[in-house]
């Protein structure tokens, strides 16, 4: 047993983890990276399938990234931003509004998803009371939603497994089913959609005056399982916010740059957003960062009215995580990766498609490189494996013997490689899937 793994035993809590497994278990310890790969200790590699939790996009030391935060360390490691500034933070957050959709003009640092979102509401909230509104004091979620894991993120949630503990912290907030079509009785996924939209009309007519923002996870719910939306969800959305004077704040800290195949899953179908959080991409994969991008009719109040906004992190914009960011950007255009996605994606499409050929494979599902296969005991009821069994898990763990790395999402097993991968890999990676389906659910 290595140092790191009597080490990690003795003091370590992880995130999302049952540790009395985790301490029974044989952790992997990761020891390098290498392009698409992860290396452990004992210098086995492991295809990177969830891009270390969803954030890697151009693979681990990229020369490009690796220069980049090397320079700024010749320079500040770290600067305050209140009541400062400093160039990358001032050039990244330049970009940033080049890249986003029309309309959103400001951008606010943080360091998570979580605070991204955090901040959204707390802007929107704030911006209502500076109209004169101070009866908007609600927000509209979907079920199966997730936006972080600060209590109020957690009320902006909606998947009980992770926040039912919490209920007695939360605040109140209006909720809309998802338009998650593999679980529903209707006939066509648009079907779906439109009923999960007549909900948001008559709670929205409902709370009419009340309400501050609609939060939503455009075209994925990620946490949930990837829980698709049909086409045209996001637009009628946007219309809807816009037919009864509500904010729109799109969380794409996970659908972001580049995920779906452009650089924000709002271009698919051209939604501009009030509000918009990004994380985890926003430094290809390297340090912790995320922005809250602010159009310019939710933020001209607060300088109108000459308002501080009272909400900062230590670490906003830490000129490393900034520089980062700035040279993942100059990779896109370098190394041309949304060009290059379509080839990619078809191929990724095509191989995500063939395990439904295995018995225990309900549904298939995603956009761009990110997609999920809904694991079940029966193909044909859509009967699931009883939770206690942890199937998705199991497949898990046999995919590593294959060299993947990938997580579930109960027993959905989630692909989102980084945009890097080639097809060669794709075919990889889901010739790994297969053979673990193989070992754990056998024709």
């Amino acid at each position: 047993m290595s140092r790191a793994v009597q080490l990690d035993r003795r003091f370590v809590w992880h995130p999302f983890t049952p540790m009395a497994d985790w301490v029974a278990g044989d952790p992997v310890v990761i020891a390098a990276g290498e392009g698409n790969y992860l290396i452990d200790e004992q210098g086995r590699r492991y295809l990177d399938g969830v891009s270390s939790l969803w954030c890697n996009l151009h693979g681990h030391r990229h020369p490009t990234i690796d220069a980049a935060v090397r320079d700024q360390l010749g320079r500040i490691a770290h600067s305050t931003f209140l009541g400062l500034t400093h160039a990358p933070g001032a050039e990244l957050a330049e970009r940033l509004i080049a890249l986003a959709p029309p309309g959103l003009e400001r951008v606010f640092y943080s360091d998570s998803g979580a605070t991204a979102c955090e901040i959204a509401c707390k802007i929107a909230f704030t911006y209502w009371q500076l109209r004169g509104q101070t009866g908007r004091a609600k927000f509209l979620k979907f079920v199966n939603a997730y936006h972080g894991d600060t209590v109020g993120t957690v009320s902006l949630g909606g998947i009980d497994l992770f926040h039912a503990a919490y209920r007695p912290l939360l605040f109140e907030t209006l909720a809309a089913d998802s338009p998650y079509f593999y679980r529903s009785e209707l006939a066509t996924h648009a079907a779906c959609g439109d009923a999960v939209l007549a909900q948001v009309e008559r709670v929205l007519a409902q709370n009419a005056g009340q309400v501050a923002g609609i939060f939503i996870e455009p075209l994925i719910q990620g946490a949930a399982g990837i829980v698709t939306q049909p086409a045209g969800f996001l637009r009628r959305l946007r219309e809807i916010a816009d037919a009864h004077d509500v904010l729109l704040i799109a969380d794409e800290v996970a659908v972001g740059f580049g995920r779906t195949g452009r650089m924000f899953a709002c271009e698919h179908e051209g939604v501009s957003p009030d509000l918009m959080c990004l994380a985890k991409g926003i430094s290809g994969g390297y340090l912790p960062l995320a922005a809250t991008l602010v159009s310019g009719r939710v933020f001209e109040p607060f300088q109108a009215k000459g308002v501080t906004f009272y909400h900062g992190h230590t670490y906003t914009a830490n000129p490393l995580g900034c520089a980062a960011g700035l040279a993942s950007l100059r990779v896109f255009e370098e190394e041309r990766t949304l060009e290059n996605l379509p080839a990619k994606i078809e191929r990724f499409t095509a191989r995500l498609r063939g395990l439904l050929s295995h018995p225990h494979v309900g549904d298939v599902r995603g956009w761009g490189l990110f997609a999920g296969a809904e694991l079940v005991a029966d193909q044909a009821t859509k009967e699931p494996f009883p939770y206690a069994k942890r199937t998705g898990a199991a497949v898990c763990l046999a995919a590593r013997r294959h060299g993947l790395m990938i997580r579930p999402l109960g027993d959905v097993l989630v692909f989102i490689p980084p945009l890097s991968i080639t097809t060669d890999q794709i075919d990889a990676m889901f010739d790994a899937v297969a053979a673990a389906l193989g070992e754990v659910l056998p024709a």
